[in-house]
């Protein structure tokens, strides 16, 4: 049999196994893995995997599902309270624009793939790529599937503080990798009302936006641990470290 890149010998990208996903998995009694096949391997990697699954009436039945391996990934929605506002990005989505949307230009918060890195160097690498800006302290808001049908990906969510003077760079993204990102500098009430209406429909930025408006840095004041977590919240922007930093050197 000729080798197989990717199975046998290195593909591109010097992988080697890549059928070798899944088949060890025994977490779950009700699903009994019975084979992997590799069908596509470009930057990621798409499976057809044939699995048995214990059904709630008892029955076993054979199931065959394909998924994209992408790898994991990280997303942030940066925000300045004090002049009420939040960092996002635009850009060209060829998935979106073939999908009937109107011209393939999506509303994001920044995000990118791990890679090699943990999720909070990923993060605050992308925002320096993506928005040329400096994050403040990183508040870990959750972690979401947000295709599981078919996509492996699990994205964990951050958002972070930032000033004016935290803008480093002009942001746009790596030139190298086809990236073309407008930064997009917004007033957090005029986001929120663009995924009412449609002008930012992307999952992760709606989830995100929505948390910041409920729970997170534009939420109502409200007594309880909800209000405690606002301070936590205030408490470590960079306008309020150095506030704090100034009152410490007063005698």
């Amino acid at each position: 049999m000729k080798p197989r890149p990717g199975v046998d010998v290195p593909d591109h990208r010097g992988r080697t196994g890549l059928d070798r996903a899944g088949r060890d998995l025994d977490r779950n009694p009700g699903v009994r893995v019975r084979d992997v096949e590799l069908t596509s391997q470009g930057w990621h990697v798409l499976r057809r995997t044939t699995f048995d699954y214990l059904r709630r009436d008892g029955r076993w039945e054979t199931q065959i599902r394909e998924t994209y391996d992408r790898g994991n990934g990280a997303v942030v929605l940066p925000y300045d309270t004090a002049r009420g506002r939040v960092l996002l990005t635009r850009q060209f989505r060829y998935p979106a624009y073939v999908n009937h949307h109107p011209d393939g230009m999506l509303v994001e918060a920044a995000a990118g793939l791990l890679d090699a890195d943990d999720p909070h160097t990923a993060i605050r690498r992308e925002a320096a790529e993506e928005l040329g800006v400096v994050l403040g302290p990183l508040t870990h808001v959750l972690d979401a599937y947000m295709s599981p049908g078919s996509v492996t990906e699990r994205l964990r969510f951050f958002a972070a503080p930032y000033t004016p003077a935290d803008r480093a760079g002009a942001g746009g993204g790596v030139e190298e990798e086809g990236e073309d990102i407008e930064v997009l500098e917004l007033p957090f009430s005029e986001a929120l009302d663009m995924t009412r209406d449609g002008r930012i429909t992307d999952g992760k930025t709606v989830l995100l936006l929505q948390w910041a408006a409920l729970h997170g840095p534009f939420a109502p004041p409200r007594s309880g641990a909800r209000a405690a977590h606002r301070e936590e919240l205030e408490s470590t922007s960079p306008v309020a470290d150095r506030a704090t930093c100034r009152r410490r050197r007063r005698p």
